[in-house]
């Protein structure tokens, strides 16, 4: 299992944009083969920071990820949005029995 938390900060003037580009990202993460979860999480105290939650299967299912349609749309659409580079943090999923 690989999990990916991405913590994004963006500009106060492109929170609506990104949540907007993000949507679009994520309907389209959530139907392909190997994806898990993809979640969108919003700071509650602080709107511009944002935490995207991304399982997929293996690295092989991250690497096609990364070669969508709608993922190479989200990043250069968000790309001038961010209030400082996004950072990518790798998490090892553990799975329980039962």
């Amino acid at each position: 299992m690989r999990v990916t938390m991405v913590h994004v900060h963006v500009k106060p003037e492109s929170v609506d944009a990104f949540i907007e580009a993000s949507l679009k990202n994520q309907t389209g993460s959530v139907k392909e083969v190997g994806s898990v979860r993809f979640d969108i999480l919003q700071d509650p105290k602080d709107p511009t920071r944002f935490v995207l939650y991304e399982v997929f299967v293996s690295d092989a299912a991250v690497a096609v990820h990364k070669e969508t349609e709608h993922y190479l749309a989200w990043r250069d659409t968000v790309a001038e949005m961010m209030a400082e580079p996004r950072k990518g943090v790798p998490w090892r999923g553990l799975l329980g029995e039962g």
